[in-house]
This record gives C-alpha cells, structure tokens and sequence, in this order.
C-alpha cells in the first residue's frame, strides 16, 4: 500500500502539514514574523508539493499562512549576506524556483488562502496557484525594488501573465500596498470575500473542486499553464542570474538595514 504525503515528508519547524478527506493543507506556521520564508520552510513546501503530485489520496492542495498573514517573503537579511550566512542566497532562490515549478506543474489544483499581507515572494507562491482567495484584508505588495532587489519567485512572468506589462511595471517599479479589492479588479486573483466569512467561503471553493473531475483539472491546468506561463523557465533564470547579483551588491545590503531601522535607503548603484 503506497505511503501518503504526510508519511514520507520529513517535519519542518514553521510549516504544518495535514491531509484530511482529499485536501492537502500545506500552512506556513510562522506568524511571529508574518510567515517569512527560510530555507527548510521552502524546501519542505516544495517537497510536499511534489509528494501530492504521486499521492492518490491528494485532490486538492489549500496553501495558507498562520494567524494575520499569508506571507512576508523570503526571511533573508542584510546581515546574512555582509556575514557570510550559513546558506548562500543562490539556494534560496533555486528551492523557491523548485517550489514554484512544483506548483504550476502538480496535477491537482493549488488553492492559495490569502487572509492579510502578501509580500515580495509571498506575492509570487500566492500567483504561483490556480485559485486565489483573498480576505477583504489582504494586500500585495512587490517590495523587492524597496531595498534593492528585483522581484524572483517567477513573479515576472506571473504577475505579467495575470495583469498585463504596465501594471506589472508599476507593481515592481513603485511598490505600494494593491489592496484585495484592487487585485480583484486588476485580474491578479480570483475572489475577494468579507474577513468574518473568509474560511467559510474558502471551505466552499474546495469543496466544489473536491467534487470535481480530478483528471479533467488535470489536463485543465497543464492547457491554461501551457498557452500562458510558456515564459516561466526563462523568467526563474533570468530571475536566478539577476538577483544572484543584487543580494551580494551594497544597495541590498543598505537597502535592507535602510528597512530594519525604518529609514530611507541612500541607494548608490553598486
């Protein structure tokens, strides 16, 4: 009898994984620091993501974050790249690719639970998804530029694919706070609903997916991921290559203590 998901994944402090009647609930358990993503965090959503792609009790994934957020990016600071961190920025942005292929590839439908702010790479595993739900709460924000970086997690394509060039340019050039309603409006999401009723719609959106044709979505999702997202691949290069350099350049490490002590950054192009 073949093992499930949650049998063969190894635990991970900060991700909470559950499989209940054919849902897969993947939950970023982080919410001191707005379920900021680390490495083993990432690692562990991609691994669970590519075991549901071979489990026969998964239908549907519901992708979400504790308490007020879903999530705050990449938890990865000035000081660990001016100190030689443990983990070279490289490997983060490669197990985010992983994680983003994952989920644009898993046959079975990727619902993301957005009840507050999602933010930098938070804004792309969210994009990442076939449906996204938002509460009347929840914003997104590409903050990338904000401290001297570009925006990774496929976000290029994406956010382009959902929005249109000029928006995108205007999400990551000018970042600013795209309130639900907003994203809602733009095309980036799929729904919006009040926050005292948020998890009672989602449970709704769910559940017709679980009782929907499994293989019919399959071939759903890998058609509209076909004819939409053809640029993906080359964009989580580009991405890769491009910020490769900005995390070890001066303006990201001014940029990011620039936010840490809640001042403007002095930006110097290099």
């Amino acid at each position: 009898m073949p093992q499930s998901v949650i049998d063969t994944l190894n635990p991970v402090t900060g991700l909470d994984v559950a499989l209940s009647e054919g849902v897969l609930s993947v939950t970023i358990d982080r919410a001191d620091s707005l379920n900021s993503l680390t490495v083993p965090v990432i690692t562990g959503l991609a691994d669970a993501i590519e075991l549901a792609a071979t489990d026969p009790d998964v239908r549907v994934v519901r992708l979400g974050g504790a308490g007020r957020g879903f999530c705050s990016g990449a938890g990865i600071s000035a000081d660990d790249v001016s100190r030689g961190g443990a983990v070279p920025p490289d490997e983060i942005i490669l197990e985010i690719n992983r994680l983003m292929r994952a989920i644009t590839t898993l046959p079975h439908p990727v619902v993301a639970v957005v009840q507050g702010p999602a933010a930098g790479v938070g804004v792309s595993l969210a994009l990442a998804c076939d449906v996204v739900l938002a509460s009347e709460k929840a914003f997104f924000m590409l903050a990338f530029t904000q401290i001297g970086l570009m925006p990774d997690g496929g976000a290029s394509t994406l956010i382009a694919a959902a929005v249109g060039r000029i928006r995108a340019m205007r999400m990551a050039l000018l970042p600013e706070r795209l309130p639900a309603a907003d994203a809602l409006a733009y095309g980036l999401i799929s729904a919006v609903y009040p926050a005292d009723g948020f998890e009672a719609e989602v449970d709704k959106v769910i559940a017709r997916l679980l009782a929907g044709p499994a293989v019919a979505f399959g071939k759903t999702k890998l058609a509209i991921n076909a004819a939409t997202l053809t640029e993906l691949d080359p964009t989580l290069q580009r991405e890769y290559e491009g910020q490769s350099g900005l995390l070890r350049a001066h303006d990201f490490i001014e940029g990011a203590t620039a936010f840490q002590q809640r001042r403007t950054p002095r930006f110097t192009d290099r």
